[in-house]
Order: structure tokens, then sequence, then C-alpha cells
């Protein structure tokens, strides 16, 4: 079970993390949440794909891998990519419920081990740790403007449901279901006042930064040949 506790130089003063990436540490995922603060450089990786939540709300993914619990940029060495999102970056790390502050899973099995000091010898921050509280002011800012965004593009009709098919070769195909992508035949029709409406928000750059992070796609098939044949 995880035990989360607030963070602090007293108790926490000597603890150390080991920065790993993993199955052990839930990263054997096909799919990884992402905010739209995250798309700007997420986009030079992964396809970038939107879904909805069971109460009908939007939120986006970054696609991983094309089979279930296969992440094709997990190799032994860790995470290979130039950027790793933010909700797989922060490790044993989460917000404090109040917004202010992190959490610590003490039970996590990176706790504890050889690893990064979160706290200088003599006081202070180390840059881990600092590192830890930009990641997390990064889920702050996403879930902030995660529901105005999509519901930008809701009132712009930006959004778009499919399924992506894929051929993976010698025969293999598989699909991605349940999913939604910026529809670009209705985003370059778009008139003056909604264009105008769409980038001052900074919704109309999000939206060009997902169409193009779908260029990635070919390159993850590629990634899937690599690994399992084909």
């Amino acid at each position: 079970m995880p035990h989360p506790v607030p963070l602090n130089n007293v108790d926490h003063h000597d603890l150390t993390v080991a920065v790993a990436h993993g199955a052990a540490h839930g990263d054997a995922v096909n799919q990884v949440l992402l905010f739209p603060n995250e798309f700007e450089t997420a986009q030079r990786d992964y396809p970038i794909l939107f879904r909805r939540d069971e109460r009908g709300g939007f939120y986006a993914v970054a696609l991983l891998g094309l089979d279930p619990d296969d992440n094709l940029f997990l190799g032994p060495d860790g995470w290979r990519a130039s950027y790793i999102p933010a909700v797989r970056q922060r490790g044993p790390f989460s917000p404090a419920p109040d917004g202010q502050g992190v959490q610590v899973d003490l039970d996590d099995p990176r706790v504890g081990q050889a690893g990064e000091s979160l706290y200088l010898q003599h006081g202070g921050t180390a840059p881990y740790l600092a590192h830890i509280e930009a990641v997390l002011d990064v889920i702050r800012e996403g879930q902030a403007i995660n529901a105005p965004l999509f519901a930008a593009w809701e009132a712009a009709r930006l959004l778009r449901p499919t399924t992506i098919e894929i051929d993976l070769g010698d025969g293999q195909t598989c699909a991605v279901e349940g999913i939604f992508v910026i529809d670009e035949d209705r985003l370059d029709t778009l008139d003056a006042d909604a264009l105008a409406t769409l980038h001052r928000s900074g919704a109309l750059r999000a939206a060009f930064m997902a169409v193009a992070s779908l260029d990635n796609m070919p390159r993850l098939i590629d990634r899937r040949r690599q690994r399992h044949g084909g």
C-alpha cells in the first residue's frame, strides 16, 4: 500500500531516492496521462491522443506502445526518449493534497535506496528535489488548464472520434480504439474569430502540437517491429 507523507527537511534530511524506470515502478504501460502544458515537448517523441473519462470529460495520453502493458520507450537502461511525461518523472513523489508542498511514498521501493539526496548536507534543497518540485508544478498547472483547454476545443468542434488501424507487417494488425484526435479539416476551416479566440487562450497552439505529434506514429511502429519482429 502507498504510504505518502509530507516531505520535510527534518524527518527526511538524509533520505535518498533511486532515479529508476522499469516495470517494477509502473512504467510498463502503453499509454500515459499527459497534460496540455507538456504537448510542446512531448510531441517530439510520442503521438498525442485524447480519451473520455467516466464522467465524460477529456484527457490526453501519450501513446507509448501498441500492445497492452508494452512501453516501447522502456529498455534495460531506463526510459529512452528526449522527454518523460511528468506523471512518470515524479517517481515516488506527489503534490500535497492542499496544493502546497510535496509528499513522498515511503513504501515505494526506490525510496531509501542508494540514489539522489533530497537535501544538501548543510541545509537547502538538493538539485534532484528541485527538479521534482518543478515536475510537480507541471502537474499542478496541467490539472488547472486541462478542462478549459478541452472546453475551448469542444466549443470549436475540433475533437473527432476515430480508430487508428495499424499494419504491423507480416499480416499483423492492431487498432487503437476509443480515441479522439484534432479534426484537421475543421481546424483548417475555422473563421478568423474562432482562430483568434483559440489563439488567445493558447488552445490553438496546443491543437497544432497535437496534430504534429501524429507524425511519431510511423516511428512508434518501427520501434514495435524492432522489439517484436515483423
